[in-house]
């Protein structure tokens, strides 16, 4: 005999566990929430990400710890945030060689695209290419019709094979027609240290983590990545104005979540940053990072992944840049 009572308990028990995941991400954060770098502590990445972590950190009420795991490319981080549980304790302050990785590495563990949960783009970095001070050339032209005549192969430095440091030399080298000698570094503070030291000639590096060499006069910045001048470095003016036409790399940092994030997580996360990255404090701390503001909506920012890493690829392709 059926028993009306039975239905209504177990019309309960189904409503509450379904209520569950739900209430738990209303609640979210109840415990730090992690951000992994890909890079080591010092660089542009780490030292945006740590000011950032902070006003996160009184927006969401809990500690926000930076865990760095440099190494790879970034693969080493983001294949760790891609198998980490998708609730939004564990985030990855992504880098744009989370879509290049796919293209220079033979084996990646994680799909750009699908493996991951967009939350914002969070800023654009400023880099510049620069020289040993003691290499005579002032200027990009300079600079290409020294490499084109001085009878041997310059080196370059780069923060790890599949960084947008490495890539963004490549297509310098491949559109300005030249040889270079890549050397790959476990991050920016080393390659930095040999560039200094003329052990290698030439570099693609974050503002952030050159301004001392630069202002120092132990190395020479020559030109902005970028389309346009960064109003970091308004005087120094871009790749393509100075001898490279057609040249452009726009480096990023951008929050994402293992794909699966619940959407109530991500509205919090992309909230709390959103307000953070209105702050005039943080603003002057960034541009002094070298760093543009962008705060996207995380539809925008999964639209700008998928463009940058076809991007990417091509130029991958075309210079033939590969790592084991």
């Amino acid at each position: 005999m059926f028993k009306p009572w039975i239905a209504t308990v177990a019309a309960t028990i189904v409503a509450a566990v379904t209520a569950m995941p739900a209430a738990a991400a209303d609640a979210y954060p109840a415990r730090p929430v992690r951000i992994i770098v890909p890079f080591p502590p010092g660089g542009a990445a780490d030292i945006m990400t740590r000011a950032l972590g902070e006003r996160l950190r009184q927006q969401l009420g809990q500690p926000v710890l930076i865990e760095n795991k440099p190494g790879a490319g970034t693969v080493i981080a983001s294949d760790y945030v891609a198998k980490q549980a998708p609730d939004g304790y564990t985030l990855l302050m992504a880098a744009s060689s989370l879509g290049i990785a796919p293209s220079i590495y033979k084996a990646v563990n994680y799909d750009p695209i699908k493996d991951f949960t967009p939350i914002t783009l969070v800023a654009s970095v400023v880099h510049v290419l620069e020289v040993n001070a003691k290499l005579p050339v002032h200027n990009v032209k300079e600079l290409v019709e020294y490499m084109k005549t001085s009878g041997k192969p310059l080196s370059y430095s780069s923060a790890g094979t599949g960084t947008s440091t490495h890539l963004e030399a490549e297509l310098l080298k491949t559109m300005a027609g030249v040889d270079m000698t890549h050397i790959p570094y476990k991050g920016s503070a080393p390659a930095l240290t040999d560039l200094v030291g003329g052990n290698v000639q030439v570099m693609v590096d974050a503002y952030a983590s050159s301004a001392p060499f630069i202002k120092s006069g132990s190395v020479r910045a020559l030109a902005v990545t970028t389309a346009r001048r960064s109003a970091t470095l308004p005087d120094l003016p871009t790749v393509a104005e100075s001898g490279l036409p057609g040249y452009e790399a726009m480096p990023w940092l951008g929050l994402l979540a293992p794909a699966g994030a619940p959407p109530n997580v991500v509205k919090r996360v992309h909230a709390a940053t959103q307000h953070a990255l209105k702050d005039p404090a943080l603003i002057e701390q960034f541009h002094g990072l070298g760093l543009d503001i962008i705060g996207n909506t995380p539809a925008q920012f999964a639209d700008f992944i998928k463009l940058d890493a076809v991007k990417w690829a091509k130029v991958a392709k075309a210079s033939g840049a590969q790592a084991d």
